[in-house]
C-alpha cells in the first residue's frame, strides 16, 4: 500500500513539474492588452473606418505631402535622409532602433534644416493635417480626437512613469 502510495505522489510530482513550464509558457503567449498596443497593429487609419476613396485620398496627400517636403531640402539634406531611411529600413528589419522616442521626426533632426526649411516644412505639414481632416466625416473626427487624447494621455503617463 505504501509503495501504490509513493508511487502516486512521485508520479503527481512529476506530472506537476512538467505541467507547470507549459502553463506558464502558455500564458506569456497569450496577447497582452498594452494600452495603444492594437492601433500598432491595426493602424490607427484603420481604425476610423475609412471608405476606399478616403484611403485612395489620403495617400495621395500623403504622396504630395512627401514631394513638397523633398523640394525644401537641399540635394546633400535629400541624400543625407535617403541614407538614414535606408539605415531605419534596415534596423527595422533586424528588429532594431525602435525603441522611445526614435521614430517620429529624428531623420530631419540631423539634416540641420535652417529656420526658413522648418517653417516651410511646419507649413507642409499644417496643409497636410488640414487637408486630411477635410476628408474625413464628422464622426471620424471625434473618433480621431479621442485617439489622440488617449496617446497623449499615454505619453504623459510613461513620461511620469520615467520621472
Amino acid at each position: 500500500m505504501k509503495v501504490k502510495t509513493l508511487s502516486l505522489i512521485a508520479a503527481a510530482f512529476a506530472v506537476t513539474l512538467t505541467v507547470t513550464p507549459l502553463v506558464a509558457q502558455a500564458q506569456d503567449a497569450t496577447p497582452s492588452r498594452q494600452p495603444g498596443k492594437e492601433y500598432r497593429q491595426k493602424g490607427a487609419w484603420e481604425k476610423l473606418g475609412l471608405t476606399e476613396e478616403q484611403k485612395a485620398r489620403m495617400m495621395e496627400i500623403r504622396r504630395n505631402t512627401r514631394e513638397e517636403m523633398l523640394k525644401v531640402l537641399t540635394p546633400e539634406q535629400k541624400e543625407q535622409l535617403k541614407a538614414k531611411m535606408q539605415e531605419r529600413r534596415s534596423q527595422a528589419a533586424r528588429g532594431e532602433g525602435m525603441g522611445k522616442g526614435k521614430m517620429k521626426g529624428e531623420p530631419f533632426a540631423s539634416l540641420n534644416l535652417t529656420e526658413a526649411q522648418k517653417t516651410r516644412m511646419k507649413a507642409i505639414k499644417d496643409a497636410e493635417k488640414q487637408q486630411v481632416e477635410a476628408i474625413l466625416t464628422p464622426a471620424q473626427k471625434q473618433q480621431l480626437q479621442e485617439m489622440k487624447q488617449k496617446m497623449e494621455m499615454r505619453r504623459q503617463q510613461r513620461q511620469n512613469n520615467s520621472n
